[in-house]
This record gives C-alpha cells, structure tokens and sequence, in this order.
C-alpha cells in the first residue's frame, strides 16, 4: 500500500515561515546597545534570519559575548566598541562596518537607560544624561547611519517606549526622553519620505532587559533590584520575534505587548483616565527602585 502523504499545505512550511527565515538574508544590521536586554535578543534573531550583524556599546565583554553567540547561529558577526553620545564614537563604528561588509541596511538605535527620579529632587545634570543618552545619542545614531542608508535605501529603527504617552511617577525624564523619540521617528518618516529609506519606531510594554540594573549615571549595577511588574514581562526573545516582524513589513510606528497597546491606546485617547490611575496607584514609578 502507497504511504499516505498530507496535503502539501500541511506538509510544507507556511509562505509566511519562508519569507520569514530568509527575509534578512545577507543584510548588514547595526544594533547600538547591543549587548544585552532588548538589543541583545533582537541581534540574535536578526542572525536567525540570515542577517550580519554589528553589535555597538560600551560594555566590550558583553559585546564579545553576544558576538559569539550570533556567529554560533550562522552571522557573520562583529562588534564595535562605541558611545552614541560621541559622534566621533559613531563615525568610526559606520566606518568600521562599510570597510568590513561594504555597505550598512538596517540601523537600530537601541542604546539607552532609564534615569529615576521625581521631578522636584531632580538635577540638571541627571536631565541632561538621560536626555543626551536616549535622545541625542539615538538622533546621532540616525545621523551617523542615514549616508549609507540612503545608498542601499535601508532603514533606521527607534526604539522608543509605552510611556511616552502613558506616564508614570517617579520617571520623568525617562518618560520626556522617549515621547521625544516618538516625535522624532514620526518627523523623520516624514522627512526620509521619497528617499527610499524606511524609519520605524518601535513601543514595547515591559520586556525583560537589564534597565533597572543600570543607575542614574548609566552605570551597570546588577544588584539593583528590577520593580516592573513580573506578570506583565514579555522575554526578550518573544518581544525580538515580533519587533522583527514589524521590521521587516517597515511599519512607521509599532506598540507591542497586549498591556503595551492598551496603555498606548489610554495615553493617546483618554489621557484624564491615565491621570487618575496614577495618582490612586501608589507613589512609586514603575521603573523606581
């Protein structure tokens, strides 16, 4: 007797399954920030779907390690020791990247802290940190990318926030930093218009990332203690899978995580009711230690 066989619509992987593993296939993709957290998970799954991959940061064991796992997947990967709040910094890292690869199609401006503090005890000085890491070191990052961007009509990615519309106490300058990502990924989609390059910006709800193990001067501390509620955290590989997704279809702006949208969708379009949970919810910042 023949040996039955399943129909090939069951048998075969889906269209969307083959378009997904050989989607970046070859692509050289630059991830400020990445060697951990977010910036970590999203190189890994970039090398997964063919990608080259070019981790940037500070932390260079980090770097070396994220390295080698993303050549265990199949990259052909390097990293760059950088600090996006040097332009000097990020010049030499796209350099690097166009004498080794000859050419740079994604850049994912990922590199970033969350600053704790409640307005009133705040400094100038802490302001100007975090405002200097998350918002002019992810402009420079554009910056420093968009020439070879436009050559090969690539794509710049922002990672942004849920709180830049849905803001909580105790986060100010976090929460002022990525609502000025979000109006520089809308402004900048509008200004790249026509030029072939794509500009995402990306939302997440709670993800798992070493962001409350980094203090207010941006310096790692890994026994600071992580206040996020554990119930909502998406892991940093599911979060990767789906901002990857998003990448891919060169979608303007993405929110993400079933609590992140419906956040976004409250700061956006009921704001007085975000303003009143707050301030019946305890006087501590999600991200505040």
């Amino acid at each position: 007797m023949a040996k039955r066989r399943l129909p090939l619509f069951l048998s075969a992987p889906s269209c969307y399954e083959m378009t997904m593993k050989k989607r970046f296939e070859g692509s050289i993709v630059w991830i400020t920030g990445g060697g951990s957290g977010i910036g970590r998970a999203l190189a890994e799954e970039f090398a997964r779907q063919g990608a080259n991959v070019v981790v940037s940061g500070r932390r260079r064991e980090r770097l070396e390690e994220t390295c080698e796992a993303l050549k265990a997947l199949g990259s052909d990967a390097m990293f760059v020791e950088a600090d996006v709040t040097s332009d000097a910094s990020l010049s030499l890292a796209v350099d690097a990247i166009v004498e080794r690869y000859g050419r740079l199609d994604i850049a994912v401006a990922n590199a970033g802290f969350a600053v704790s503090s409640r307005i009133e005890n705040l400094d100038a000085a802490t302001l100007r940190r975090q405002l200097d890491t998350n918002v002019v070191g992810l402009v420079s990052t554009a910056r420093a990318a968009m020439p070879e961007l436009r050559k090969s009509k690539g794509q710049i990615v922002l990672i942004g926030s849920v709180t830049s519309v849905f803001w909580a106490p105790g986060v100010g300058p976090y929460n002022a930093s990525k609502a000025a990502v979000r109006a520089l990924g809308r402004t900048l989609a509008i200004e790249m218009h026509g030029t072939g390059v794509g500009v995402t910006t990306i939302h997440p709800g709670f993800v798992e990332s070493e962001i409350n193990q980094v203090d207010n001067r941006g310096v790692y501390n890994p026994k600071r203690r992580d206040t996020r509620p554990a119930k909502l955290m998406w892991p940093s590989d599911r979060a990767a899978r789906v901002m990857v997704r998003a990448i891919a279809q060169r979608k303007r702006e993405f929110v993400f995580t079933w609590h992140g949208k419906f956040g976004f969708f409250l700061g956006k379009h009921l704001p007085g009711l975000v303003h009143f949970f707050m301030t019946r919810s305890g006087k501590k910042g999600l991200l505040e230690p």
